[in-house]
C-alpha cells in the first residue's frame, strides 16, 4: 500500500507518495500533447508537477486541440501559457500518461498512475476527486457513496458538480460513479463513452 501525506503551502498542497509528488502551483507553464488511439484522438496538458487536463477520445485532432485551448482559458486562477511542445520538465509526465492511457484503452492496463496537478480545483472538489480515485477497476459506486465520504448524503448534488469539473478523467475515474438506482448518470464524455468504459472494465453487469 502506498503511503501518502499532504501538507498545506501558500500555493496549495504538496502531495507525497513513494513514487511521486506534485505541487499545486498556479504559475507553472503548461505543455500539451495530442495523440491518436483506437478510440479516437486524446489530448493532454501538463505542468512539470503533473497532468492537468485529459481530453477524452474525440473524432478529430482539431476537436481535441480546440478543447485543450478552451480548457486552458477556463481554468481557475490567472491564465497560464499553453505550449504545444513539451519541455524537459513536462516530457516525462506526458510520455508516461500517453503510454498508460493507450494501454488502458487497449485493455492492457487497469490503472493510470501518473502525477496530477489539481491546483485548479477547490478544496471540496479535491476531496471528491481523491475519493473517486479509490474506486477500484471493475467496480462502480453511487453519488451517495462518494458523498458519504466527503461530508454526508446532503452533498450528493455537489458531488455531481465536482465530477463534471474533473479535469483528468480516467486518472480520476468518474465514469465509475453511477446513480443509486443503478443507471449510468452523467459523464463529461457522454453516456455512450461511459458505457463503453464500463464495458471495458467488465462492470456493466453491476448496473440495474
Amino acid at each position: 500500500m502506498t503511503r501518502r501525506t499532504t501538507r498545506s503551502t501558500p500555493e496549495g498542497e504538496i502531495h507525497f507518495s513513494a513514487s511521486r509528488f506534485f505541487v499545486a502551483s498556479r504559475s507553472t507553464r503548461h505543455a500539451s500533447r495530442v495523440f491518436r488511439t483506437p478510440w479516437g484522438w486524446v489530448g493532454l496538458s501538463a505542468s512539470a508537477r503533473g497532468v492537468r487536463t485529459i481530453i477524452l477520445p474525440r473524432a478529430s485532432r482539431r476537436e481535441v486541440e480546440r478543447a485543450l485551448r478552451e480548457e486552458a482559458l477556463s481554468s481557475n486562477g490567472p491564465p497560464s501559457p499553453l505550449a504545444p511542445c513539451p519541455s524537459p520538465e513536462t516530457e516525462p509526465v506526458l510520455r508516461a500518461a500517453r503510454a498508460q492511457i493507450t494501454a488502458y484503452l487497449a485493455g492492457q492496463r487497469r490503472d493510470i498512475d501518473v502525477p496530477v496537478d489539481l491546483s485548479g480545483g477547490s478544496a471540496f472538489q479535491r476531496r471528491v476527486w481523491r475519493a473517486i480515485r479509490r474506486i477500484p477497476y471493475g467496480r462502480v459506486r453511487s453519488y451517495k457513496w462518494v458523498a458519504s465520504r466527503v461530508g454526508g448524503a446532503r452533498y450528493a448534488r455537489a458531488v455531481g458538480l465536482a465530477l463534471g469539473a474533473n479535469p483528468v478523467p480516467l486518472v480520476i475515474p468518474c465514469h465509475r460513479v453511477v446513480t443509486s438506482g443503478g443507471s449510468l448518470g452523467g459523464f463529461t464524455g457522454g453516456q455512450h463513452l461511459k458505457r463503453r468504459l464500463l464495458a471495458l472494465e467488465g462492470s456493466l453487469a453491476q448496473l440495474r
